[in-house]
């Protein structure tokens, strides 16, 4: 097993320079934000999109769910062809593709041409998220993976603080279709970013030969890792929570509470902060704690906060800040659980990780994908959308309890001695 080599002398990413750690961070941060900008950057333009096309809402929140099977999918798709091809060429075809699409939405015409094209937009936007994930375990195991991801949750905080609130800014000027342009312009300065600054991070003779029955093969055995699939199933319910509030929100905010477009904006992003702080402080609790630990005390918290949501939302107490604080709770729990719950999954699979990073991430968006439209079936009102919050935070909680067994996993021979503490 390649993980058990590890033990014997540091992995790539620990021979890094300080320098040389930092500037991956960056690229992969880059990418990382690809498919939080391609989900959220239009949130603002929900009811203008919604109108324009002579929808309705439940109709127009199909797109935001289109993306999210398109990111699914689409790393299902990469992650093993990134196993056996490398990192970087699934990359740079994915991004174009992703290009390719945003300028598709831009021309759409009516909704379906805009949901199909939102679909291309998310298995683009996969191949950013699979080989980011993917070239953290090349390069780390263990507690040096989860501070990475940890780092590149950071950015996964500030994209959506800054896609919605950059999505409103864009609509004061044109219209809905020029938040597609801008989404466009990114992903060529994300193609050109990668293409000069991205190492090959795998190795011809650690690639996977075995072609598609091979490919069938690692994804047999990953599903018979009993914990994995626990911990794979814990990140996609947390996802879940987090894109109830994502495919929610627009409407909750901007048609209950009465907020405008820029002013939803600056909600979202306020409501990201605790995300932000919780991916940064999860850094200093892993000098203490293990990230089975830290993961199953979020979920608790998170759980807790998630039921408070749902008290606050049916009963109205508070009126919005009653609303936001423990939906904030949620988020800082969320920001804490999916660094580790990830971390955990992949590290226990270096040999396959492209594979290991694509069912996870399939999963992750994947189970999200069947929250966002679930709020709208619901109703548009906050109680519908904290009810979603809360019973993913319940839900994954009770995996780890009953699935991953924490306490077992902290233990796991593979995650045990491969990176210094």
């Amino acid at each position: 097993m390649q993980d058990a080599q590890l033990k014997a002398a540091p992995t790539a990413g620990e021979r890094y320079t300080p320098g040389q750690r930092l500037r991956l961070i960056l690229v992969l941060g880059v990418l990382i934000a690809l498919g939080p900008l391609t989900v959220d950057m239009y949130l603002p333009a929900l009811p203008a999109i919604r109108d324009d096309l002579m929808t309705t809402e439940a109709a127009v929140q199909l797109t935001l769910t289109g993306t999210l099977v398109g990111l699914s999918v689409g790393q299902l798709l990469i992650g093993p062809l990134s196993d056996a091809v490398g990192r970087r060429r699934p990359l740079l075809i994915g991004v174009a593709v992703h290009i390719v699409a945003s300028i598709g939405c831009v021309l759409a015409p009516d909704l379906a041409a805009l949901g199909g094209m939102r679909v291309l937009q998310g298995l683009g936007a996969a191949a950013a998220a699979v080989v980011a994930m993917a070239v953290v375990r090349d390069l780390f195991v263990g507690m040096a993976a989860a501070k990475i991801l940890s780092r590149l949750m950071l950015v996964m905080g500030a994209a959506p603080v800054l896609a919605p609130t950059l999505g409103g800014f864009v609509l004061a000027l044109v219209s809905w279709r020029g938040v597609f342009v801008v989404l466009a312009v990114f992903g060529v300065a994300i193609m050109v970013m990668a293409a000069a600054m991205l190492p090959e991070t795998l190795p011809q003779e650690r690639r996977r030969r075995g072609g598609p029955l091979g490919t069938l093969r690692d994804c047999s055995r990953l599903l018979r890792d009993r914990p994995y699939v626990g911990l794979i199933l814990v990140a996609g319910l947390a996802m879940a929570s987090l894109f109830a509030y994502v495919s929610g929100s627009s409407f909750v905010f901007q048609q209950v509470y009465g907020l405008d477009e820029q002013q939803y904006g600056v909600v979202f992003g306020l409501g990201a902060v605790g995300l932000i702080i919780a991916t940064q402080c999860n850094v200093r609790l892993l000098r203490r704690f293990g990230p089975a630990q830290i993961m199953t005390g979020a979920l608790l918290g998170g759980t807790l906060s998630g039921l408070g949501l749902l008290l606050c939302a049916f009963t109205g107490f508070g009126g919005l800040v009653g609303l936001l604080v423990p939906l904030w709770l949620v988020l800082a729990a969320c920001g804490l659980a999916l660094p580790n719950a990830p971390a955990l999954a992949l590290s226990r699979h270096g040999e396959a990780a492209g594979t290991a990073a694509a069912l996870l991430g399939a999963v992750q968006f994947g189970v999200a994908a069947a929250a966002a439209p679930l709020v709208g079936v619901l109703g548009t009102g906050a109680t519908s959308m904290a009810v979603v919050i809360a019973g993913g935070m319940a839900a994954a909680t009770l995996v780890a309890l009953l699935v991953v067994r924490p306490w077992q996993v902290e233990a796991a021979p593979t995650d045990e001695g491969t990176v210094p503490h």
